[in-house]
């Protein structure tokens, strides 16, 4: 292979590095410690599986049962990147818009704000981190 092609292949692979995919919150990260194993191994694939799944982990995290935490809010949401509105300091993410679900969930301490994507889970975002979706028009 020539030197041209070998400094091409090394740039695009490079390159590439910065592209992948990085969750929101990984093991390491308090707001991934609250979503149980078991929660995380199921894919929600509607609004509905996504409130469930949002309320079990409340429910864990809170001590409450599941239906004692007030729905405040479940929406289909547009995320303006990977991050899903959660973005920790340091990671990069993907740059594109990620179609999603908010679920916010009222206990006697606060309001538990989950973000996911169309197909994933709900991840419990602090206060802190969080960042709205995208306006329903579409307008940044």
């Amino acid at each position: 292979m020539s030197a041209r092609k070998s400094i091409l292949t090394l740039g695009l692979v490079t390159a590439c590095i910065g592209c992948a995919v990085v969750p929101a919150t990984p093991r390491g990260d308090p707001a991934s410690a609250a979503t149980s194993e078991g929660t995380r191994k199921v894919l929600a694939t509607s609004l509905e599986d996504m409130i469930r799944l949002a309320r079990a982990d409340a429910s864990r995290v809170t001590g409450m049962a599941p239906d004692a935490l007030e729905l405040a809010s479940a929406e289909r949401v547009t995320w303006s990147d990977g991050s899903l509105g959660c973005p920790q300091p340091g990671l990069l993410y993907t740059q594109a818009l990620v179609p999603g679900y908010r679920i916010r969930l009222r206990s006697p301490a606060g309001v538990l704000d989950y973000h996911a994507s169309l197909r994933g889970t709900p991840v419990l975002c602090p206060a802190d981190r969080a960042v709205g979706p995208l306006p329903a028009d579409g307008r940044i």
